[in-house]
């Protein structure tokens, strides 16, 4: 299966897969039916302070990157995170949400890229 990434706010190109919200603030204007979720890991995005910080400045996006791959490192609930998602891959697609405009420089880009290189993900 594939480890894929959506915006929220755009039509829900795959139903059918695992879909994870990975930001720490809900996504104003979406409502909960129209999110299509199956879960909402709030707690894996970058804190409120990196968040702000970095403010969608893609000038500050590889310090953003390297700030928010130590908070990974450093977050309890990542290894758990990992096996979920390994989990899920070996049944369905699995789709990291995330909010931002900017569909390149993202917390969801840094997470995915850090899921793909953690070596715990099934290949399929």
């Amino acid at each position: 299966m594939t480890l894929k990434l959506e915006r929220i706010y755009t039509k829900p190109a795959d139903l059918e897969g695992y879909r994870i919200l990975v930001d720490r603030l809900w996504p104003r204007g979406i409502s909960k039916v129209n999110a299509h979720l199956d879960e909402w890991i709030k707690e894996i995005g970058p804190t409120t302070e990196l968040r702000k910080w970095f403010n969608h400045d893609p000038e500050k996006y590889a310090e953003f990157k390297t700030r928010y791959l130590a908070e990974i490192h450093a977050n309890p609930l990542t290894p758990e995170f990992v096996k979920q998602v390994a989990k899920q891959l070996e049944q369905t697609n699995v789709i990291l949400l995330y909010g931002a405009k900017d569909e390149q420089h993202n917390q969801a880009v840094v997470l995915m890229d850090f899921l793909k290189n953690s070596g715990q993900l099934p290949t399929i």
